[in-house]
């Protein structure tokens, strides 16, 4: 196969990033982005040197993927379109406003043979990809995801913002069905739940602890695990694994009797990752790291939670 011709359907903040990796990508051609806003549009296409265009579908018969990366209401309608014009697609998350939406997302791009990735920019970290060696039947964990607030994806819960990183990482660790979700939240300055936190219980007896806040003075993403040999400690944002285990022979490290190893990965650019392994995924027709079916289990939870919150805060808003 030559070069991949790829389109991105929304370039907002993180679409014109999609556009500048593409653009960048040997195997790639970018044949054009797409925005309501014509000006936009026009800027960016100027600055990757390709077409703009106000209608998506204009795309049609021209790429043979794209990136949507559009408001989340609008992932269903631009996806089914694209999908039923039989073009791969790659959708940021979260991957539809509903899970119906994503059922039938799934059927679609199953019955077609076409690829569908879900923008989990985070599997794509290396220290995230380092703890499938690391981290086997954790008992507990607790993660916070704290932000700085910024006037973006407030279409969206914080759940569906930011914690939804966090729900897929601990899914695809954990491997095991849930069996309890309690949650609590509040809108602050959105319309929708800026600060979040839920317990999630496993059908394996692991017990998770995920925070997300979108309104926070500091920016934090660290996610800890314990498990009967180990304690891990990951920091998303400096790429570091930190791993204490128990060892009797030691006496004279920071903590005597356990066996303390610090494991740094070189800066990467996750989203270049995560974009060059869809184009893998295209060119090869081999299933994509996050496929449909991940996304929608990601969902599944964090509307759950959402619905939680909202029931709880509804008579007080």
């Amino acid at each position: 196969m030559g070069k991949v011709r790829v389109g991105v359907i929304g370039v907002g903040y993180l679409g014109q990033f999609h556009a500048e990796k593409y653009s960048r990508m040997d195997n790639v051609q970018l044949m054009g982005v797409v925005d309501l806003d014509r000006v936009l549009a026009e800027e960016v296409a100027a600055r990757f040197d390709t077409r703009a265009f106000t209608d998506y579908k204009d795309l049609f018969g021209h790429v043979d993927a794209v990136s949507i990366v559009v408001p989340t209401e609008d992932h269903f309608s631009v996806a089914a379109k694209c999908l039923n014009h039989d073009l791969d697609v790659l959708i940021e998350k979260p991957m539809t406003a509903t899970l119906e939406q994503a059922d039938d997302l799934i059927k679609i791009a199953e019955s077609r043979g076409l690829i569908m990735q879900i923008g989990h920019l985070e599997r794509f970290n290396p220290a995230v990809i380092a703890l499938k060696d690391i981290v086997r039947s954790p008992m507990f964990i607790e993660a916070h995801r704290l932000s700085i607030y910024k006037d973006r994806s407030t279409d969206v819960s914080v759940v569906l913002d930011l914690m939804i990183h966090d729900i897929d990482i601990i899914m695809n660790i954990v491997q095991s069905g849930i069996r309890s979700i309690h949650a609590a939240g509040a809108p602050v300055i959105c319309e929708h739940a800026d600060i979040a936190n839920v317990r999630l219980e496993f059908e394996s007896g692991c017990v998770a602890n995920v925070t997300a806040s979108r309104i926070s003075t500091k920016n934090q993403r660290k996610i800890r695990m314990f498990q009967k040999d180990a304690y891990v400690s990951v920091d998303f944002t400096t790429r570091e694994i930190t791993i204490i285990r128990r060892d009797e022979s030691i006496s004279d490290d920071l903590i005597p009797g356990m066996d303390i190893r610090q494991r740094s990965f070189s800066k990467s650019d996750a989203l270049e990752d995560e974009l060059a392994s869809y184009i893998q995924a295209v060119s090869t027709r081999q299933n994509p790291v996050v496929s449909g079916n991940a996304g929608r289990k990601a969902l599944e939870v964090a509307l759950s939670i959402t619905d939680q919150i909202n029931t709880a805060i509804k008579p007080y808003i």
